[in-house]
């Protein structure tokens, strides 16, 4: 019995170590959360028997306390558990950083080429919809659109779901007031042909829900494209092997000031992705606050 108290001990000592390195990792994500999704009353609590934390948060739709394993971020459902590695995190790192194709090096084209291929984007991970599906009450067509609201984005018809209406028309609010100073933007609100952001779809190539299935995206497509590529697909289409390395002047690019605006307000840019979507704007202010904390 000594000898197992010794042991037991220092055993006792690591493993609460471990724990607690872990949990100060994790409160900082679950800290981000709190601050993105405030009305969810998010909590965190340790299951030993899985080893893991629990996110638990109130669906805003049913009142019920939802309830997912933290999985390094992917905040999975315990049946999905042994599928974790075809997840990605939930909080991710954002950057707002333009990079140019001509500076990388041939490593890092190796890396896009790998990234952005059909196999990749059919069979690769990707992110999880459990948490969102539950924010969003989007586990099903019929009570996704339950929730989805018609509204005008600069002028033009949309529809949206309800949890984004108003910060969308504070986005709104901000581009009309740099409007008034700024030739660009006002040029920007002028060749504005559609702003669609609801479509119960997939993303293309893949097996995974869109976001404008959530009623959360939104796509501001251009009359005139200035000889500019606006989406990846589309210039795939003229160029199958070097799409992903098109020249950033070779492509049609919101204002600055739009684009600030819309993150200002939660709202991340599709084309600050390799698989780049320059009309699309998306709805994650947990990967805003993500991107703040570590500026």
């Amino acid at each position: 019995m000594k000898i197992r108290a010794i042991i037991l001990i220092p055993f006792i000592f690591l493993f609460s170590q471990i724990v607690f390195a872990q949990q100060s990792s994790v409160e900082k994500e679950i800290r981000i959360l709190i601050d993105s999704y405030p009305d969810l009353d998010i909590q965190l609590e340790y299951d030993f028997v899985a080893g893991d934390y629990v996110v638990n948060f109130s669906n805003p739709y049913t009142g019920k306390r939802e309830y997912l394993f933290w999985c390094n971020g992917s905040l999975l459902p315990k049946s999905e558990l042994e599928n974790k590695s075809q997840y990605w995190p939930i909080i991710y790192k954002y950057s707002n950083v333009l990079r140019e194709p001509s500076t990388m090096t041939e490593s890092e084209k190796d890396r896009l080429r790998q990234f952005t291929s059909k196999s990749n984007r059919k069979n690769g991970a990707g992110t999880p919809m459990f948490f969102f599906d539950a924010v969003y009450s989007s586990h099903t067509r019929k009570s996704l659109e339950a929730n989805l609201v018609k509204t005008t984005f600069l002028g033009k018809p949309t529809t949206v779901h309800k949890r984004i209406k108003a910060p969308l028309k504070r986005v709104e609010a901000k581009i009309r007031n740099q409007a008034k100073k700024s030739k660009e933007v006002r040029v920007f609100i002028e060749e504005l042909k559609s702003a669609d952001a609801y479509a119960w779809r997939g993303i293309e190539g893949t097996n995974r829900k869109s976001f404008h299935s959530l009623g959360i995206a939104i796509d501001v497509l251009p009359t005139k494209y200035h000889g500019g590529e606006v989406f990846w697909a589309w210039a795939r289409d003229k160029n199958p092997k070097g799409w992903m390395f098109t020249p950033l002047k070779r492509r049609w690019i919101p204002p600055k000031k739009v684009r600030d605006a819309f993150e200002e307000e939660g709202f991340i840019w599709g084309g600050y992705w390799a698989i780049w979507d320059n009309m699309h704007f998306e709805y994650h202010p947990e990967l805003i606050n993500k991107m703040k904390s570590e500026e």
